[in-house]
């Protein structure tokens, strides 16, 4: 397969302006060291303020990369993803099955990351939400009292049908 030629734009947000420059020239330089992929173009563009911010600047790349293979394409989106991705060359792309199952795998295992990350983080919101209303309730409150009351009632017994 032929190599394949993409412009990207990398963006960055943060603080201070400085950072924010260093930032985005230290991610251009750990892509350009990425195995099989070539940075033939690079424009970098000055950090801007936000409106309606207070020291908040934004910045970004356009880089035009020649890159080895589809794999190594789709890892750069993986690891670096940009804001916006173009190809260039070539025109069509043919994929074998064990690239396709590759791809495949690596896009399903971002998504199950994804979604670990996902329900971790509803379940420490909760269980933080729970600890803030316990510490900030007062335990002589009625919505404490009518919770720990259904708690410890017992289940009625059922009345049978026999005298």
């Amino acid at each position: 397969m032929a190599k394949i030629q993409a412009r990207i734009i990398l963006e960055i947000l943060g603080r201070p302006k400085e950072h924010v420059l260093s930032a985005l020239n230290s991610l251009i330089e750990r892509l350009g060291r990425e195995n099989g992929v070539l940075i033939l173009e690079k424009t970098v563009h000055e950090p801007v303020e936000l409106k309606d911010s207070k020291d908040l600047y934004t910045t970004f790349s356009e880089l035009t990369l020649q890159i080895d293979s589809i794999i190594q394409y789709f890892g750069v989106l993986f690891a670096y993803m940009p804001a916006n991705i173009e190809v260039i060359y070539p025109e069509n792309i043919t994929l074998n099955n064990a690239d396709f199952n590759d791809l495949s795998m690596r896009l399903a295992q971002r998504l199950h990351d994804y979604d670990a990350i996902a329900k971790s983080m509803i379940m420490e919101k909760t269980i933080l939400e729970n600890k803030l209303k316990e510490s900030y309730m007062p335990q002589n409150s009625p919505i404490v009292n009518k919770k720990a009351n259904q708690q410890n009632r017992k289940p009625a017994k059922k009345k049978s049908g026999k005298k």
